[in-house]
């Protein structure tokens, strides 16, 4: 039986994949997975796990204020008896992909992902395996053929900063870091991207899905 925890902090997501786990179940006459709860936040699907057992998380990467699902993921690793965690999110990002495979998910797929597709993930990330929709495995594909044109988490960081309007003492403060070290950072950025600006890296970015 595999125990299954949904977090996500949309109702109605949460409804579709029960539905989703429940009509399997009946249409294949296969009796091997429990949803055993929801919850709403990360902070929850960590309190939850600590005090009943569960084998997979089916777990959002954004809850709003608050943890995120990258960090609920690291956390529930850490447990005595740690579920596996498989990412079902709408965000597809290098720097969401990334983060969440660092925290231990042992999957990322798409909430758009067929039903059948989803299933045979849920099967196969309670065992632990390694489960990527195309697209993201394209992506990590690509970062491993490209890693001179990819950026590094902290460059995202800076990036995302530099997108929101800050300078870039600003950044330095923020992220703890002095202004050669932001400036050092853009000059990467700006190599990187094929850019000479901070607006152009900005849209090269977010057309890359970087940010």
């Amino acid at each position: 039986m595999i125990r299954i925890l949904l977090a996500d902090d949309h109702a109605i997501v949460r409804a579709g994949l029960r539905a989703l786990l429940d009509s399997s179940v009946a249409e294949t006459d296969c009796d091997d997975i429990e949803v055993v709860g929801e919850v709403a936040t990360a902070e929850e699907s960590v309190a939850f796990c600590s005090t009943t057992p569960v084998d997979l998380v089916l777990m959002d990467l954004r809850f709003g204020p608050g943890k995120s699902g990258a960090d609920a993921t690291a956390a529930l690793r850490e447990l005595p008896n740690p579920p596996n965690v498989l990412v079902v999110t709408n965000y597809d990002t290098d720097a969401d992909i990334l983060g969440a495979i660092e925290a231990g998910a042992v999957g990322y797929i798409l909430k758009d992902t067929p039903p059948a597709e989803l299933l045979a993930a849920v099967r196969s990330a309670a065992e632990g395996e390694s489960v990527l929709s195309p697209s993201v495995a394209s992506r990590l594909m690509t970062r491993v053929r490209k890693p001179d044109t990819t950026l590094s988490p902290r460059e995202i960081e800076v990036l995302r900063l530099v997108a929101d309007g800050h300078s870039n003492r600003e950044i330095g403060k923020r992220l703890f870091l002095s202004e050669t070290t932001v400036k050092s950072h853009l000059v990467h950025i700006y190599s990187k991207l094929g850019v000479k600006s901070r607006t152009s890296a900005v849209a090269r970015a977010r057309e890359r899905g970087a940010i």
